[in-house]
């Protein structure tokens, strides 16, 4: 009797589409439950070298919470390529002009490094309110608590 283990390819796997309110959640736990969605680990047919996750829907991501002085002193960094263009954010500006960078930093830095990463954040769709224009999949509302 042998047994062999399935290795399940893109084609054979079945994607859901999940709605996540990020309103009063914390920034880090919210994005490696995200982060976990989008790999596809919830499954039983989880394969590292597949991209067999779901597509996740996140609204009010302006809402999001962030512990101790992490607002004040969490910094991004980002730099064009020339001389003297290194540009330093706090989280607080982030969150008021771009709150959906926070999150999709956040996700993009749980995922794993290689070339599945840019695929898998394809999949996840964010908004700063409570609306969104994914109502035709009819996602399911995760509650991440």
């Amino acid at each position: 009797m042998e047994n062999k283990t399935r290795f399940f390819k893109r084609d054979e796997i079945d994607r859901k589409w999940y709605l996540v309110d990020a309103e009063g959640k914390v920034l880090g736990r919210l994005a490696s439950r995200i982060a976990l969605l989008l790999q596809g680990k919830h499954k039983p047919v989880y394969s590292p070298n597949v991209d067999g996750g779901d597509y996740v829907v996140v609204v009010n991501c302006d809402k999001v919470v962030l512990t101790g002085k992490k607002l004040k002193e969490k910094k991004y960094y980002s730099h064009s390529g020339y001389i003297g263009n290194l540009k330093v954010r706090t989280a607080e500006q982030l969150l008021k002009k771009h709150p959906e960078k926070l999150i999709y930093l956040a996700v993009k830095g749980m995922l794993p490094k290689n070339k599945l990463r840019k695929k898998m954040l394809r999949k996840l769709k964010i908004y700063s309110g409570p609306d969104h224009p994914h109502q035709a999949q009819k996602p399911v509302l995760l509650n991440l608590d």
